[in-house]
C-alpha cells in the first residue's frame, strides 16, 4: 500500500491527477497479466527477460543494497522484491542486449509527466557500465523484432540513463528517480512506453553490462485549473538549474513557499516573503511551487536540471 498511498497524496495537495501507476509489488505472472509485454531483441538473444524481483534467502551475494546475504533487496518502495529487473544474461557471450519491457496502453496529453525510479543491482566495488532507454510508441504498437537494431514503432526516445556506458557507477547504485515530460502530441492519445536494456558489448562475455531495477512506474497529469496562480504570479526560468524567481502581478505579499517533490514531500519551507528560492541542492526532477499569500493559495509546476 505504500507506493499507492504516496501517489494518492498527489491530487489532495492540488498538484496533480494520476493517470496511471505500476509498483511491480507481485510476482512476473502478475506484471505480465496487468498488460506488460516482453521481448527480448538482444543479438544473440539469452534467457533472460524482465522480471518482477523474486529473490530468496540466503542470496549468493549482497545485492540491490540489501548490504549482506541474509536481507532481501527492497525496492524504491512497496518492500522486499518490490521492483523489476533485467541483468546481462540477456544476451550469450559477447553480444548487444536490446530486452524490452512494455507497458499497458496510457492516454496521455502533452504536459504529462512519467516518472519512475531506477539503479544498478551491484553492491561490489566493480561497475560493468548499463544503460536504460524509456522510449514512446504513439502510433499503433508495432513490437520491435528483428534483432537487437528493431524499435518497432518505439521511435520517440523519452530519456537515456547513462547514455555512453561510462564507468564508474554513472548508472546509480541507489534508488533515483527519473522524470519524462510528455510532448509532441496533438491531443489526448493512448500510447505505450517502453523500457529498454540497451547494452553493446554485453553478455557474460562483455566489457559491458550488469544488472538494473526499475520501480514506482507513474505517470502523472499537473491541474491546470489554478486560476489563483496564473492570475498573481509567475515563475521563472523553468527548466531551473539553481535559482528559481518569483514575480507577482499584484505585489500580493506571500507568507509562505513550498517546494513539494513528485511523491508529496515537501524538501523546502520558506516562511517569508521572497521573490526568490535557491533550488541548487535540490536532485533533477520535477517539483511543484506551492505559495501562500493573504488572499490566497497558488501551486505550480516546475523541472529542476
Amino acid at each position: 500500500m505504500k507506493k499507492t498511498l504516496l501517489l494518492l497524496l498527489l491530487p489532495f495537495l492540488g498538484i496533480s491527477q494520476n493517470q496511471f501507476a505500476f509498483g511491480f509489488d507481485g510476482t512476473t505472472a502478475a506484471m505480465l497479466s496487468a498488460g506488460w509485454q516482453q521481448t527480448n531483441q538482444s543479438s544473440p538473444a539469452g534467457a533472460s527477460t524482465w522480471s518482477n524481483s523474486s529473490f530468496t534467502l540466503p542470496l549468493a551475494s549482497a545485492i540491490f543494497g540489501s548490504g549482506n546475504t541474509t536481507t532481501l533487496p527492497m525496492g524504491q518502495a512497496g518492500g522486499n522484491n518490490s521492483f523489476a529487473l533485467v541483468n546481462f544474461n540477456s544476451t550469450t557471450g559477447a553480444g548487444t542486449i536490446s530486452n524490452w519491457l512494455i507497458t499497458p496502453d496510457i492516454t496521455v496529453q502533452n504536459g504529462d509527466i512519467v516518472t519512475f525510479y531506477s539503479r544498478k543491482g551491484t553492491d561490489g566495488a566493480g561497475d560493468f557500465p548499463d544503460r536504460l532507454e524509456l522510449r514512446m510508441s504513439s502510433t499503433a504498437t508495432v513490437l520491435p523484432s528483428g534483432g537487437s537494431a528493431g524499435l518497432g514503432s518505439f521511435t520517440t526516445v523519452c530519456l537515456t540513463i547513462n547514455p555512453t556506458l561510462v564507468a564508474g557507477f554513472v548508472y546509480p547504485k541507489t534508488w533515483t528517480q527519473y522524470s519524462y515530460t510528455v510532448s509532441g502530441l496533438v491531443s489526448a492519445t493512448p500510447v505505450k512506453f517502453a523500457f529498454r536494456y540497451f547494452v553493446t558489448n554485453g553478455g557474460p562475455s562483455g566489457a559491458n553490462s550488469d544488472i538494473i531495477g526499475i520501480d514506482t512506474f507513474s505517470v502523472d497529469r499537473p491541474l491546470s485549473t489554478d486560476s489563483f496562480f496564473k492570475n498573481n504570479f509567475s515563475v521563472y526560468p523553468n527548466p531551473v538549474n539553481d535559482v528559481i524567481n518569483i514575480s507577482s502581478s499584484n505585489n500580493s505579499e506571500i507568507t509562505k513557499v513550498s517546494i513539494i517533490d513528485i511523491n508529496g514531500r515537501v524538501v523546502k519551507e520558506i516562511n517569508s516573503n521572497v521573490t526568490s528560492v535557491s533550488v541548487g541542492d535540490l536532485t533533477a526532477g520535477i517539483y511543484f511551487l506551492k505559495i501562500n499569500t493573504l488572499d490566497g493559495v497558488g501551486t505550480s509546476k516546475f523541472v529542476k536540471n
